[in-house]
């Protein structure tokens, strides 16, 4: 049984984070970033289409602009986190709040725009 006075045994031998090693975690967190910036890329280019191949009346072309709108807010917002986790391998700095509501909602917009655009 431990006592109090023994470190606790969480595998870093030297008790926490002055010692962390990131290993692969900021690789795997920037191809996380490109796969999802891949898929939002997808669903834009399936709303310019919907809106192409239907007839492009007004509210199918707004519907599509809305579209890539967001697809360019959370573009912005990924290159700029993937670009921070390449140059800071050992440290990355942590996400913001405001770019994180951002994503979120750059991400919600696409979704509820190409969504109008089907229905």
């Amino acid at each position: 049984m431990s006592g109090p006075s023994e470190p606790p045994c969480d595998g870093q031998g030297d008790g926490g984070a002055a010692g962390r090693d990131p290993g692969l975690q900021p690789a795997r967190t920037r191809l996380a970033w490109r796969r999802t910036t891949l898929s939002c890329t997808v669903a834009a280019i399936l709303a310019a289409r919907t809106t192409l191949s239907g007839g492009a009346d007004t509210l199918g072309v707004l519907g599509a602009a809305l579209c890539f709108l967001a697809w360019l807010g959370f573009l912005a917002v990924a290159h700029r986190r993937i670009r921070d986790l390449a140059l800071h391998e050992a440290r990355p700095p942590v996400l913001t709040g405001r770019a994180a509501v951002v994503a979120v909602a750059c991400s919600v917009a696409l979704a509820a725009f190409a969504a109008a655009l089907v229905v």
